[in-house]
Formats: C-alpha cells, structure tokens, sequence
C-alpha cells in the first residue's frame, strides 16, 4: 500500500511515540535548530537506535545515512527513514487474523521464553504472527516488525528484556511506576495503534537516503558533511546501556532463523551471543572508541549527545573535537530525563564541533 509523501520538515513532530531506552524524540525540537544553523548536505547517524534524528534530518531535506549495530534498529531505520511511500493500512488486520490460535501446537516463543516475558497466550499470539510478518517483502515487512517491536516494548517492565521479570506483572500490589494498564493491552490493539502511527509518518525525501547494521569504525568515513553521534551512555560511576541485553528479544524477532543458536542459555532472561562485548557500554574502552570515532570522521562537522555525568566528561569528548581541529559550542539542554531514571542531576548535553 502506497501513502501520500509529504515532504518538508514540518512533518518531523509525526515521528512515533515510543519507549526505547534513550530515544532522542523529546529533544527533536531542539536538534532542529541545532542542525539548522549548520551547512552540510550529506550526514552519518552510526547509533540511530530508534531513528528519531535520522528521521528528523531526512525531513530537513539532508541525504541521511542511518546504521546501527542492532537489526532491529535498522529495521525501524528501513521503515521510517528509507521508506517513502509504503504503509501498511489494514493489511495488518489480515496479519493478525485469527491470531493466538489456542488450537496449535506451542512454538518456539512459547517453549523458550515460558514465565519470562510475556504470558502463554501473548507468547503463542508472537509464535502466530512472526512467520506471516517475515512473509512479507520490503518495506512492509519492516513496518509490521516495527509496529510488533514497539508493541512488545509497550508490555514490558521497564520497557526492556534485561530480567526475566513476568512476576512483576502479575503482582497484585499498588505501583508506584508503570503502567499495568497498558501491559495488559491485547498484542493486536497495540499493534494496530502502532502500526497507524508508523503510517502516518512516511514522507517522501527530495534526498536518497540510506541505511546499514554495523559498527561505526567500520563505516567507510568518506562522503559525510556531518555525523551525529548518540553513542550509548556510561555514567560516571562506570555503568554502562548494554543495548544488546536490553533489546535481544527484539533483536531474536528480527532474525527468527538464527535465534536459537544465538541464545545464551545460562541466563534467566535467554540473552543473545554479544551481550556485555560493545566497547561502547565498557568504562575501560569507550574512551578510546569515542576518541577513534571522531578521528575516522574528522573531516566532518560533529553534532554529538551526551550526558553531563558521563565517562568520557564533556570536556573530554571536547578534547577530541579540538584535536582534529574543530570549534567547539555546548548547548544545555536541560534537565532533560528518561523514564524511571533516578539520576536528577545528569543533563543532556549538545557538542557541536565545526
């Protein structure tokens, strides 16, 4: 199904709502001006997690590279920033036709992850429709297993896949965070709300726009006015986001064929092969990955987010800008915070380095 495009920035507010760990969507406004006030044509975005600024930057009208070291994210890349005109309309009440089939036989979601996510019946509903979303071709395909990501982070504690906590979802007791309320929303409600909203945001690029799963330091530096980096935080007591961890169910939908042999059966929470490896949550090595990062890219204008309490210090990733000869401007942006972080004094920080 094609969508009417509708290009130009002002359709960067239709971004989707969503409850990733550490999604930029909340400070577009301000990366808006930001990147506004910067000449490039072509830009890198190499952690693009939920793709909130590489959507942003396409609707600037910038040729955007999005990649990420996560499937899942690239996916979510593919459809919301790659994609011009396909959506999914109702063909994903056909995805969902008569899904959970309580008649069937337990699949693998069911008899690997019993007790740890989700209940039986929302684990027999995913077993359902994975293989009819992976059917799919294109774009389609990426916007079905958008919307199903997005509707498994929505049942979830926390929003991740770090612990094998089901239990807290079944506690009868008064909560203080959380919202069991929408844990306890139907597979197919969520997904038709999420799958409406992924719709509503594909445009048309006047640019060509691109996107890749990876590792930053191997991505060819050549060709970029700018690069955006939204690296994964370490804070300054050395604790680092572990992206795989949080995500590797997500990271199991988007690669169904392969996901048994990735897991990591001595944990509770069934982990995928990688977790606890990215230099990028290691206070030992993250320092000189940053360092390494911006050295591959000097050539472009950096526009970096980071935390003020983060390792390395503001002032440090400063020092690499100054190194390959950059100009340096901190933007505050606040006491800006994430769901159910308890740190009140960390805050965003914007390095622009040109």
């Amino acid at each position: 199904m094609k969508c009417n495009a509708a290009p130009g920035s002002a359709v960067w507010p239709l971004f989707p709502q969503t409850r990733y760990l550490g999604s930029k969507r909340k400070l577009l406004g301000l990366l808006f001006q930001t990147f506004g006030q910067l000449e490039f044509d072509s830009v890198l975005d190499p952690f693009s997690g939920t793709a909130a600024v590489a959507f942003l930057l396409k609707a600037m009208g910038k040729s955007v590279t999005a990649s990420d070291i996560l499937a899942s994210n690239a996916i979510a890349a593919r459809a919301l920033v790659l994609n011009n005109q396909a959506c999914l309309g109702n063909a994903v009440d056909g995805l969902m036709a008569g899904l959970p089939d309580t008649t069937s036989s337990p699949g693998f979601i069911e008899q690997t992850f019993e007790d740890i996510f989700f209940e039986p019946i929302e684990n027999r509903f995913l077993d359902g429709i994975l293989p009819r979303i992976h059917k799919l071709e294109g774009f389609e395909r990426d916007l079905a297993l958008y919307a199903l990501f997005q509707a498994c982070l929505a049942k979830r504690p926390y929003n991740l896949f770090h612990r094998a906590n089901l239990a807290m979802r079944r506690r009868d007791v008064r909560r203080s965070f959380g919202n069991k309320t929408t844990w306890e929303r139907p597979f197919p409600e969520l997904m038709t709300s999420y799958a409406a909203e992924a719709d509503q945001a594909v445009f048309a690029s006047p640019k060509k726009c691109h996107v890749c799963c990876g590792d930053v330091l191997e991505i060819d530096p050549s060709g970029y006015d700018a690069v955006y980096l939204d690296p994964p935080y370490v804070s300054g007591k050395g604790a680092g986001v572990d992206y795989l961890d949080y995500y590797h169910f997500l990271e199991g939908l988007a690669s169904p064929d392969t996901w048994s042999e990735k897991i990591l059966t001595k944990y509770k929470h069934k982990p995928l092969q990688g977790r606890g490896q990215s230099p990028w949550s290691d206070p030992r090595r993250i320092e000189d990955a940053f360092g390494r990062t911006v050295e591959r890219f000097a050539d472009a204008t950096f526009v970096i987010s980071y935390r003020s309490d983060g390792i390395p210090s503001i002032d440090a990733i400063a020092g690499y800008l100054k190194r390959v000869g950059k100009a340096i401007a901190v933007i505050d942006a606040g006491k800006y915070t994430y769901a159910l972080s308890r740190n009140t004094r960390s805050r965003e920080v914007i390095l622009v380095g040109s």
